[in-house]
């Protein structure tokens, strides 16, 4: 938030540091986690009561379906609730690695300096000596070797200290220039005094100097008192009090940040913020919250209160008034005046009045009240009335020529008169002027206008004459046929499930049937005999909310140890129609199949190149074409079997939308064990080829990896066991990519790789690495900051160390194949020249180059063409192939050409240079100087020609 100037007006503090620069990159995102199981679904909501059964119209038949309707309106959105109080702030997340530095921002401005603090005491300064006459400067010369550092001589007597020259008129700065590289540190000098005077906002002379003003404006002489701050009055910087913490009123501020720009937190039992207003202007408000923009972002609010407890009496807005005036008032032009709304059991407005009314609604061109539930699967009552006493529940009049009540639904009861008494009526209608007493009118083609219903031992519906005795009077009449009108003069239904001692029509026969002729001999028959017939032969309707046994539009029953409890039978082979079609318009199964013993429950053959089973869903839907569930615990059978003895797949499943995002297999496990076959997707191999799974990604375009496997818990995201002799895991590349490709993103802490051996028997190295190419079998780079390429470690402690340079370490030494210590050199003429066992030589014609030796007692003498060095030592980078240079032994055993020329060679002999070139021979210590000795021979050696003995090498 903004704070005034006058709280950094305390002391001289450093000028804002300068802005930033930019973050560096954020790390890659994890990958996303796995969409959580669907919750199960929840208790259906209990069924009211049924409502009249219609007379059910002749199906007529199933026209092309019309075009969709234009959709209606969409209707008011509900405000939302208000926003709960903001969670607990997680643990802090790993942190990513720092992402590159920008640039420096620009430097602030300089603050007001702050007074200097005493200075320490200073050291005695030792004595000066005296200072010699200035000679005349001389030419710089090369520098000359740093020579061993003297003795410190005394220190001189102190001289006097000359008085200060006045300060030069200080020039303008210069811009600065760019930052050259950082030199290396000197020592550190001996410890300076600041004298002179003090200029800009300090007065006096240092080492004390005094504050006179802060940016050039004067501090007043006055001393602060405790609780005083500095404050610009407008001519000086003076002490003042600080105005509850550094505001001064009225203060206005404007800030554009996303952050909360004042919260204040009590965490003891007063108010956190209080207005108080003593006026008695109209209008006014003690504490007023605005939202300034004309379009602001939804539910944003005025003044938003939040009462984070859970207890029942917490108030999140409380509004009071003394008098008669309103406790909370709301006003919009079109919105919501005042708008309250649950997210749980609780009442989204609640009115309460001990002596009043409880809750009051008027208007002046709209309506009074309106209750309504939005939600279409809402199954609560909108709107309840009781009371208590003997008063009309709902008492409604009206003045004019309009209705009392008018109710309508869209397919539950309009109005459902209840009463307990045999005295009265639920509904009582009464015309005393001729008229009906009670009309029912509808243009439903199902519903009946007026229903009668005895759910006792009575009439469903009971019409008498009372009084007329002419035999024209009618108790119950059905017509038909009024105004050209088509239907039923009469219909009888059963709509109790609880009658089961008669059947509401049964025919029975105890004929054999007609084996010749299955038309004939039935118990009925039912037949349309017309070809351009749509309606049904046999209609059969149950209306129940139950699903029992035998609660069907039609019933077969096969009593005997024969016989089918149905058959359809679409006997002409020209024909196109199923022999069974079975539609639901509801939630129900369209066909439910049970075989109670070891039959099956549905069985589907195809003769010809048809499907058997056949599951599809429409372009319209978003159900499954299949789905296959056990639910007995302890059966252990497979919930689906899928076998083939052809060629073909078993089992071929595909999302056919290069859009889609759904897996075209999905396999799911609920369990806490991890036994062996407990897994969301089981592949076996049970023959002596074939793959456990396969995962083929066909597309050469493709992207996407052809097995992806991730876990959110703390297990494996795959884990691979071969158990004889084959791999764990065995991965190949064909093209430049890896075979296998461990990494760790810039926010994880794990490790890319690793291979472990826990059996102590297993002499098997735990990585081997091979390579037929012509590249590394093994590439390690290191491009962080810090670290080493490589540690090796012994029971967990580490004994080979090589550093991010490519230096070395290894804590018992190291052991060599070769015998002797090697450095590259350049040689003076081709190296084809050259071979193992020659004497080399300074060459006196190229820098940092050797020749073959070419004369007896050589001073030049440096070492021999080493055959095999342990140790190859080179100034070149690890990279390079040495083109042009050989390797030069100077320490160690070295297979050297000797000969005869200094006589027989024993065992110990000094070997110096002979007259042959690259040859040694025996030395005379008689003649042999200091630096011509190459060695001392490890072998005898007599014969005429050249040979090679070991020679331990080392110059002397």
């Amino acid at each position: 938030m903004s704070v005034p100037f006058a709280l950094y007006a305390a002391s001289g503090n450093p000028g804002p540091a300068g802005a930033t620069g930019p973050a560096g990159p954020t790390g890659a995102a994890g990958p996303t986690g796995a969409t959580g199981a669907i919750g199960p679904v929840g208790p259906a909501g209990a069924t009211g009561p049924a409502g009249p059964i219609g007379a059910t119209g002749a199906t007529g038949a199933i026209g092309p379906v019309g075009p969709a309707g234009a959709t209606g309106p969409i209707g008011l959105t509900g405000a939302a609730g208000p926003i709960g109080p903001q969670g607990l702030v997680g643990p802090a997340g790993a942190t990513g690695p720092v992402g590159p530095i920008g640039p420096a921002g620009p430097v602030g401005a300089t603050g007001a300096i702050g007074p200097v603090g005493p200075a320490g005491a200073t050291g005695p300064i030792g004595p000066i000596g005296a200072t010699g006459a200035t000679g005349a400067t001389g030419a710089q010369g090369p520098a000359g070797p740093v020579g061993p550092i003297g003795p410190i001589g005394a220190t001189g007597a102190t001289g006097a200290i000359g008085p200060v020259g006045p300060a030069g008129v200080q020039g303008t700065q210069g811009p600065v220039g760019a930052t050259g590289p950082a030199g290396p540190i000197g020592p550190v000098g001996p410890a300076g005094s600041l004298t002179g005077a003090a200029g800009g906002d300090l007065s006096g002379n240092y080492p004390n100097p005094v504050v006179k003003g802060l940016q050039n404006v004067a501090v007043a002489a006055t001393a602060p008192t405790n609780g005083q701050v500095l404050r610009y009055n407008g001519t000086n910087w003076a002490p003042a009090n600080a105005s509850g913490g550094g505001f001064a009123l009225p203060y206005i501020a404007t800030e554009n940040n996303a952050s909360t720009l004042f919260s204040i937190t009590n965490d003891g039992d007063g108010t956190s913020v209080e207005g108080i207003n003593n006026t008695t202007t109209a209008s006014i408000a003690a504490v007023r919250g605005i939202v300034n923009s004309t379009a602001p972002g939804g539910f944003s609010a005025g003044i938003k209160g939040i009462n984070n407890g859970s207890g029942g009496l917490g108030i999140g807005v409380w509004g009071s008034q003394a008098g008669s005036g309103w406790g909370v008032y709301g006003v919009t032009p079109n919105g919501l005046g005042v708008y309250g709304n649950s997210t749980a059991a609780g009442y989204g407005v609640y009115g309460n009045s001990n002596s009043g009314t409880g809750l009051y609604g008027t208007s002046t061109n709209g309506p009074a009240a309106n209750v309504s539930i939005l939600n279409n699967s809402n199954a609560n009552t909108a709107l309840t009335v009781n009371t208590l006493g003997n008063g009309t529940v709902i008492n409604a009049t009206t003045s004019g020529s309009g209705i009392g009540i008018k109710s309508s639904t869209g397919s539950g009861l309009a109005i459902n008169g209840i009463t307990s008494a045999q005295t009265s009526a639920g509904v009582l209608g009464q015309n005393t002027g001729g008229g009906e007493a009670v009309v029912g009118l509808t243009t439903s083609d199902i519903a009946g206008a007026v229903v009668g219903r005895n759910d006792g031992g009575g009439f469903g519906v009971r019409g008498f004459i009372a009084t007329n005795t002419t035999g024209t009077g009618v108790a119950v009449q059905g017509e038909v046929g009024n105004s050209g009108s088509k239907g039923r003069a009469g219909r009888f239904i059963n709509t109790n499930a609880a009658n089961t001692d008669v059947n509401i029509l049964e025919v029975t026969s105890n004929s054999n049937g007609n084996i010749p002729d299955n038309t004939l001999g039935n118990a009925a028959s039912f037949k349309i005999d017309n070809t351009n017939s749509v309606g049904a032969a046999v209609r059969g309707e149950v209306n129940t909310i139950f699903g029992n046994f035998g609660a069907a539009g039609i019933f077969g029953l096969s009593s005997g140890t024969g016989g089918r409890a149905g058959l359809f039978y679409a006997s002409n082979p020209a024909g196109n129609g199923a022999a069974l079609i079975a539609l639901t318009d509801g939630n129900g199964n369209a066909i439910t199949a049970n075989a109670g013993k070891n039959g099956n429950a549905v069985e589907a053959n195809v003769d010809g190149t048809g499907t058997a089973v056949y599951g599809w869903v429409p372009s319209f839907s978003g159900g499954r074409a299949g789905r296959f569930e056990n639910y007995n615990l302890d059966n252990e059978t497979e919930a689906l079997t899928v076998k083939t003895v052809g060629n073909g797949i078993a089992g071929n499943f595909k999302v056919d939308r290069t859009t889609g995002t759904s897996p075209a297999v999905k396999g799911e496990v609920n369990s806490i064990f991890a036994n062996f076959g407990t897994a969301g997707v089981y592949g076996l191999s049970s023959g002596t080829g074939g793959y456990g799974g396969l995962f083929y990604s066909s597309n050469a375009g493709g992207n996407g990896p052809a097995l992806l496997a991730l876990t959110e818990g703390n297990g494996n995201g795959i884990t691979a066991n071969a158990g004889k002799n084959g791999d764990g895991v065995e991965a190949t590349a064909d093209g430049t990519g890896n075979a296998i490709y461990g990494w760790t993103p810039n926010f994880g802490v794990g490790r890319a790789g690793r291979f472990a051996n826990f059996n102590a028997a297993n002499g098997q190295p735990t990585v081997h690495v091979s390579t037929n190419g012509t590249g590394s079998a093994l590439l390690i780079n290191h491009t962080g900051p810090s670290g080493n390429v490589f540690i090796g470690q012994s029971g967990g402690s580490n004994v080979v160390r090589i550093n991010k340079a490519g230096k070395g370490f290894f804590n018992d030494g190291t052991q060599n194949s070769g015998a002797d210590i090697a450095e590259a050199f350049d040689v003076n003429g081709a190296t084809a020249d050259f071979e193992p066992g020659d004497i080399l030589i300074i060459s006196t014609d190229k820098d940092r180059a050797v020749e073959k030796s070419n004369g007896a007692y050589s001073n030049l003498v440096a070492g021999v063409y080493a055959t095999k060095p342990g140790v190859l030592l080179t100034e070149e980078n690890i990279d390079s192939e040495l083109v042009g240079k050989v390797p030069m032994g100077v320490i160690g055993v070295i297979p050297t050409k000797v000969c005869l020329e200094g006589g027989a060679i024993k065992r110990g002999d000094m070997l110096v240079t002979s007259s042959q070139s690259g040859i040694a021979m025996k030395a005379d210590l008689d003649k042999v100087k200091v630096g011509q000795v190459l060695g001392k021979a490890l072998q005898d050696f007599n014969q005429q020609t050249v040979g090679k003995i070991q020679v331990l090498v080392s110059i002397k």
